[in-house]
């Protein structure tokens, strides 16, 4: 029994008969006998006629200035609003005192449950209408009783109430058809045949009905051959058989051909009826019905979609692009399948029978690593009013992404939302909304899901994973009480099946703890590896033990055969960019330049949207720039510029090695426009301060072929100096690069001051030493100063050098030494 008419769906199968409209027109039938006023019957009376929108309109008015016959106009609009399809104001209106004396209120109590599909509620009304003696609809009642039990899946007991009916003369006919469907959908096609060949119907429509079910029972023993030519008549000569029974007969040949293997020829009579029928209310069940074809046949024509995804009339576009994205993904073409739903999402259907398809848009979105993109699409198919078992999948996967990504307490909430008694994923949604209330550290909250998880039934499988991830959650959250909770879960649970992903747990604890306690933790790691350990555990204890061979000194052969055979054996695990990082690394610090430019690239390659592939792409260049191939500075020079494109943190010092490059190559023109556009950019001081360097730099290897040259780079120096404003490795490199360029121009006293304004700066105590630039500005004013034979000068610098404890120190005291026995230089 469904508010859908004469025949309802039935999943992955076929139309099937109903008695609802019988019933119902029956039901409007009895209302339109009430004692009421004549313009109030004739407000009722185009629902006798299959229109029953017009009465339910005028009799609404009718209702509202109503007083002493407001009961007689309610008894008739009830059914009424039930046939428009609109059962909750029909109970709004039961609902109320005036109504509860009407002798058909049980029965039509019951059918706008059912429409609701609200079967546990209905079935006590339906069967105290069928109970009471003077009922005017007792044998409507007794059908919906066979049909309520029937949709909870109840054959049997519905069998045996439609048995009550069989000498009926209103219901003889009825009851055999409605039996034989029963008998057919238990496989028991004997039965239904024996049903149907002691029927005699009297009307066209089931007579109709009854050579329907006949192709059922041939398909039901597998003769689909003998089916299709039943069918096929129904759909080529509709008269007198209902609309649902048309439907009934197409969807029939559709599975016959499945049958027969020959889903081709199959999805011909879909594809003509929907496009003669743009507009049918059923075109949501016949585009899944012609999906379930196209999925079984090899190459799946897609032109009838494409053709109707291009064409104005709505559902049918929609509906189109919805199973043309599905073709598109089973081709494994995802983009193709993202850019389909995409325009999906910009039409202007947004009608409740498109929500599935946005919740698959939203998976394959998340899928694609686009969590927020999903939740919005998510929101989008919510706003659609889904019916309810929809709606609570959405809110289980809206609820999943906002989880993962940390948004815990409104993840908890559509947990709780999905989580309603009659829900099909409410099991899972409640599981997930205590571990939400755990991650809030809502205790009360995550105990009062737990209790109702176990009130409920969960098995007891489930229950043990809530405690386990009771200690993980606690554990992801450092709190101090995880310890506790995965070692009396260790203790309580020795059999789980997951107690390795506890030890491994407990491993974690102990690497992070402070110190690290590493034995305690490769201990923990063996005791998981010896628990028959879960692929998870597997995946973590191997992530962890590349870091605690990390963490012990003069251990990297470990580190990389650890890492290389994780990535061989979880190359897919969200923990594979920081291994291959690691490995990578570790290539570079051991200066094996061409495997770790390999692991940077693949993982640049691996992860070309995510956080390290700038700083992988960074490395990979580096690596280049350090090996010595003969295309190396070429392919260092293209990584650069892929970091550049992507104008992240590292853009302009990825322009400065480029620029390291160019003066390599003997292009220093090309090396200074490079500088320049740093300079001229939002870059970094550091960062610029390193271009204004390099520009100073090639001005000074120029000044050969041009003395003016010096002068140029001498002002970049100038304004390194200036604009690093205090000693340190960018302002003693600038006053060392100005004397060296000082002195190339011939004028040694402005080097000796240069060279000695460094070292001035060195004295000052709250600056930290800097002593590369220090000792090279020093060794070279003490070599100015002997050159000009100032030796007490020159002794005096070497001083200062050996005074700084810097690592020169020792040759400045040699020099130092060496200068006085030859010039004889006492000290007083």
């Amino acid at each position: 029994m469904m508010n859908r008419g004469f025949f309802v769906l039935r999943s992955g199968h076929t139309l099937v008969a109903s008695g609802l409209a019988l019933w119902l027109c029956v039901a409007l039938l009895r209302a339109a006998t009430v004692v009421v006023p004549s313009e109030v019957t004739e407000a009722a009376q185009p629902a006798n006629e299959g229109v029953p929108e017009v009465s339910a309109a005028r009799l609404r008015g009718f209702l509202k200035n109503a007083h002493e016959d407001w009961t007689a106009i309610a008894q008739q609009l009830v059914p009424v609003l039930i046939g428009t399809q609109e059962p909750a104001a029909a109970l709004a209106l039961l609902d109320d005192a005036r109504m509860r004396s009407v002798p058909s209120w049980n029965f039509w109590r019951g059918q706008a449950l059912a429409a609701l599909q609200r079967w546990d509620e209905a079935l006590p009304f339906f069967e105290a209408a069928a109970s009471e003696a003077d009922s005017p609809n007792k044998a409507d009642a007794v059908f919906g009783v066979a049909e309520t039990l029937r949709a909870m899946g109840k054959v049997d007991e519905a069998l045996r109430s439609l048995r009550t009916l069989v000498d009926n003369p209103q219901w003889s006919v009825r009851a055999r058809l409605r039996s034989a469907d029963l008998l057919l959908e238990r496989s028991d096609w004997a039965g239904a045949q024996s049903l149907l060949d002691e029927m005699n119907p009297t009307s066209a429509g089931e007579r109709k009905e009854r050579r329907f079910l006949r192709g059922r029972v041939e398909l039901v023993r597998h003769r689909p051959e003998r089916a299709i030519p039943t069918f096929e008549s129904l759909v080529k000569k509709p008269d007198a058989a209902s609309h649902a029974l048309v439907l009934a007969a197409l969807f029939g040949m559709a599975d016959a051909h499945l049958q027969l293997k020959t889903p081709e020829a199959g999805d011909d009579f879909l594809e003509d009826f929907i496009d003669r029928h743009p507009h049918d209310k059923n075109l949501p069940e016949l585009f899944a019905k012609l999906d379930e074809l196209y999925r079984a046949e090899r190459k799946p024509a897609r032109s009838e979609l494409e053709k109707w995804t291009r064409e104005p009339e709505q559902p049918r576009r929609s509906l189109a692009q919805w199973y043309r994205a599905r073709i598109e993904l089973r081709a494994g073409h995802i983009d193709r399948a993202l850019q389909v739903f995409g325009d999906l999402r910009k039409g202007v259907a947004k009608t409740p029978g498109l929500a599935a398809a946005f919740l698959e848009f939203a998976q394959l979105t998340a899928d694609e690593g686009h969590a927020d993109e999903a939740i919005a699409i998510l929101e989008e198919a919510r706003a659609m009013k889904p019916e309810s078992s929809l709606l609570d999948r959405i809110n289980l996967l809206e609820g999943e992404l906002h989880y993962a990504s940390s948004r815990f307490e409104i993840a908890a909430t559509r947990f709780e939302e999905a989580a309603r008694p009659s829900s099909p994923v409410a099991a899972a949604a409640r599981f997930n909304a205590s571990l939400g209330w755990l991650q809030l550290g809502d205790n009360a909250r995550f105990l009062a899901d737990s209790r109702t998880l176990e009130k409920t039934g969960t098995d007891r499988s489930s229950l043990v994973e809530l405690r386990l991830d009771e200690g993980l959650v606690e554990a992801a959250k450092g709190d101090k009480t995880a310890s506790d909770s995965l070692q009396k879960f260790v203790h309580d649970y020795p059999d789980s099946p997951r107690l390795s992903e506890a030890w491994v747990a407990l491993a974690e604890r102990a690497f992070h703890a402070t110190p690290p306690r590493i034995e305690e933790a490769r201990k923990d790691l063996q005791r998981a590896l010896s628990s028959n350990p879960t692929p998870t555990a597997i995946e973590r204890a191997d992530y962890l033990s590349i870091w605690a061979d990390d963490a012990l000194p003069g251990n990297e052969v470990n580190v990389i055969e650890g890492a290389r055979r994780f990535l061989a054996q979880h190359g897919t695990s969200p923990f594979a960019t920081d291994v291959r990082m690691k490995l990578a690394e570790i290539y570079y610090r051991r200066q094996d330049f061409a495997n770790a430019q390999t692991q940077f690239e693949t993982l640049s390659e691996q992860n070309p949207t995510g956080a390290t592939a700038e700083k992988a792409l960074f490395f990979a260049a580096e690596s280049a720039m350090s090996t010595m191939g003969a295309r190396s500075l070429d392919r260092a020079v293209e990584l650069l510029d892929r970091v550049v494109q992507m104008k992240g943190d590292l853009r302009w010092p990825a322009r400065n090695e480029q620029a390291v490059i160019e003066r390599r190559l003997g292009k220093p023109q090309d090396a200074l426009l490079l500088y320049e556009e740093v300079l001229k950019s939002e870059a970094k001081p550091n960062e610029k301060r390193e271009a204004l360097c390099g520009k100073g730099d090639i001005f000074l290897e120029m000044g050969a072929e041009d003395a003016k040259n010096f002068d140029r780079a001498i002002a970049s120096y100038d304004q390194l100096a200036a604009e690093s404003n205090q000693p340190g490795h960018w302002y003693n490199q600038a006053l060392f690069k100005k004397g060296v360029c000082l002195e190339k121009k011939a004028d040694p006293d402005g080097a000796l001051s240069a060279f000695y304004k460094v070292m001035e700066g060195q004295a000052r105590p709250d600056r930290p030493p800097e002593f590369f630039w220090f000792y090279k500005a020093g060794f070279n004013a003490a070599r100015l100063l002997e050159d000009a034979s100032k030796w007490n000068s020159a002794a005096t610098v070497y001083e200062k050098l050996v005074a700084a404890g810097g690592t020169r120190s020792e040759e400045a005291q040699a020099r130092l030494s060496r200068l006085r026995l030859e010039h004889f230089l006492w000290n007083d």
